[in-house]
């Protein structure tokens, strides 16, 4: 059966998952970016963006995790680009150059319609403005069995929380502090919405914990 996934979202120690002022220099934030050094030497991360070679042990093994059996992805609208309000034109189409490292269809929330954006390796854009429950339900179905992974970002989740929508979480807890944010769990009170801790592994660079529906 699908299951809705959350994979390798870093958080700091103070429960921030992105940083203030976040723009085209600052993608995360300010501080996002240090949140996600377990991952920057990973073989999985370094492929994602055609780099050889990288690390293994704990931090791979959740990188490697984090992309098995996933057929489709939702993202909020700011995971995908910077830009606010309506679209001004089709110039943007993501962070990530002509072939994302999703190569399976992704459906980013949005409230200002547009075309879907057909990109190499297989990746295609689709904008939902519908809500969190009409891109579940599109994402399930071009998954086919397969599972649907939420990429963020942290208001995004938080919807899917909220709604007990969310099967597994799996969160990379960095040793930093950034000070404020957006903060993920803040005001979830999340055993009355179901949610307890399965797993936790500790490497030199991050502490790993899934967290799954009861």
């Amino acid at each position: 059966m699908s299951k809705l996934r959350v994979n390798a979202f870093s958080l700091s120690l103070d429960g921030f998952g992105a940083g203030l002022s976040q723009d085209l220099e600052n993608p995360l934030g300010v501080g996002g970016k240090s949140l996600h050094k377990w991952a920057f030497t990973t073989r999985t991360f370094r492929k994602m963006f055609g780099e050889e070679g990288g690390a293994t042990g704990v931090d791979e093994d959740f990188a490697a995790r984090s992309f098995e059996n996933v057929g489709a992805w939702i993202l909020g609208r700011n995971m995908f680009g910077p830009i606010r309000g309506p679209w001004k034109d089709e110039s943007w189409k993501g962070w990530w150059g002509d072939n994302p490292p999703y190569h399976v269809p992704v459906f980013v929330l949005t409230h200002h319609a547009r075309e879907p954006v057909v990109m190499e390796g297989g990746t295609t854009f689709y904008f939902v403005t519908e809500g969190i429950h009409s891109a579940l339900e599109q994402a399930k179905a071009a998954a086919d069995g397969e599972d649907v992974r939420v990429g963020g970002g942290v208001a995004t989740i938080r919807q899917y929380l909220e709604q007990k929508l969310i099967d597994e979480m799996h969160l990379a807890i960095s040793p930093v502090l950034i000070g404020a944010g957006e903060n993920l769990l803040a005001g979830l009170d999340m055993p009355k919405l179901g949610y307890q801790c399965s797993e936790q592994v500790a490497s030199p660079h991050a502490m790993h914990v899934v967290i799954k529906r009861a």
